[in-house]
């Protein structure tokens, strides 16, 4: 089969980008796809395809982020090339966070139905599950309700395609009783990367606490900050502090504030922005990954990230972070996300221990392993032929 994939990738920084290359390198490893069109946003370098049977890949570079172009210029590029089948790699703002451009880029699975394109819509977050306080789109209760309803509206978009794919069963239940939906699928969020020996020994030096992804909204690095201080009061052992990412888009210049407010912190780093070909050097360097988040806004990547290394976690006990632990077997220790103290107890309590450290690192990797990305590309083949793809 032909197979278009419209995502970000790599050297793009928009949202899902890292999500958009491993999709295109383990669907391009199937025999069943003979080309695949990616339909990728514009970017000044050229894209990041080094990896086995690239050359199945076929680049249309053919839309920008909060472009109103964008909708009409990625339905151009299917009529081109006519693709068999079209996954799209999407979350609400991912063709801009303007309100206009995103909700056109959100209407194109409907558009290409209708022209007779079979597509799947693989949705990363639904909004009915987004704390839009938290999530940094607004505090404003009468402009939440506005959100609320071009949400819903959207999501009716959406569901006009083939299938829509949620990594998460309770975004499957709300969507069948909301919407009455019959075309909605369980496809789990899948494991980037699961190397085949794994190193669970810590590696020399002091101990490294990391947060990864983009800061500012419901990601907030102040709590973890104040907890390792909490624990150098009671312990000289040295530890380091590891930022590694960037502001999100709805909060600039989060992380330079914070610099400043940390300044006289020590041992703490900011890494700027993890380029894929460094994600795992991050991640094997950590003795532990902590998520402090205040609220959930879907299946977390971080989450599989560190599984697929062979990492203990930290996490608060809240949202989809506490669904996808016990749906999809990982395991961690907890925290209350408003309090220091008790992160710095759960650091605390993975540092004194590192039997139980291993124990999670190694139950982690088993969760990991099992839903490898290439199993999700598998399930999307399936869900291809379901539809009527050949």
């Amino acid at each position: 089969m032909k197979v278009a994939v419209v995502t970000a990738f790599p050297p793009s920084k928009v949202t899902l980008n890292e999500y958009g290359y491993h999709l295109v390198k383990n669907f391009v490893l199937k025999d069943e796809v003979e080309e695949l069109i990616l339909i990728s946003d514009k970017t000044s370098e050229t894209k990041q395809l080094d990896f086995e049977k690239s050359d199945k890949v076929k680049v249309c570079d053919s839309w920008t982020f909060n472009s109103y172009l964008s909708c009409f210029s990625i339905i151009k590029t299917v009529l081109k090339e006519k693709p068999d089948a079209i996954l799209f790699n999407l979350q609400f703002m991912k063709f801009g966070d303007k309100k206009i451009p995103a909700a056109l880029g959100l209407m194109i699975p409907m558009i290409l139905r209708i022209l007779g394109y079979k597509n799947i819509v693989l949705l990363h977050n639904i909004l009915e599950q987004v704390d839009l306080d938290s999530a940094g789109f607004t505090s404003n209760k009468l402009a939440q309700k506005i959100y609320n309803f071009i949400g819903t509206t959207l999501t009716r978009f959406l569901l006009k395609a083939n299938k829509v794919a949620v990594t998460i069963s309770k975004y499957v239940t709300v969507l069948e009783e909301k919407y009455k939906a019959k075309n909605v699928v369980l496809i789990p969020h899948g494991t980037f990367e699961t190397p085949k020996v794994i190193n669970f020994d810590l590696k020399p030096g002091p101990k490294q606490v990391m947060a990864f992804g983009k800061f500012g909204t419901y990601k907030k690095v102040e709590i973890l900050i104040e907890a390792v201080e909490i624990i150098r009061r009671k312990n000289k052992e040295p530890i380091e502090i590891v930022i590694a990412g960037t502001d999100s888009p709805n909060t600039p210049g989060y992380l330079e504030t914070i610099k400043e407010k940390y300044a006289d912190v020590k041992g703490l780093i900011f890494t700027g922005y993890v380029e894929e070909n460094d994600v795992e050097r991050i991640f094997n360097e950590s003795t532990v990954v902590v998520f402090p988040y205040t609220s959930t806004t879907g299946s977390s990547g971080v989450l599989h990230q560190a599984g697929s290394y062979g990492k203990a976690v930290i996490m608060p006990d809240l949202g989809d972070l506490s669904l996808l632990v016990k749906e999809e077997g990982y395991a961690g220790e907890f925290f209350n996300p408003e309090s220091a103290d008790s992160l710095a107890k759960a650091i605390a309590t993975i540092f004194n221990d590192d039997d139980y450290r291993r124990k999670i690192a190694m139950k982690n990797f088993r969760a990991a392993s099992a839903l490898s990305m290439d199993k999700i590309v598998d399930l999307y083949i399936s869900h291809f032929k379901d539809i009527g793809v050949k």
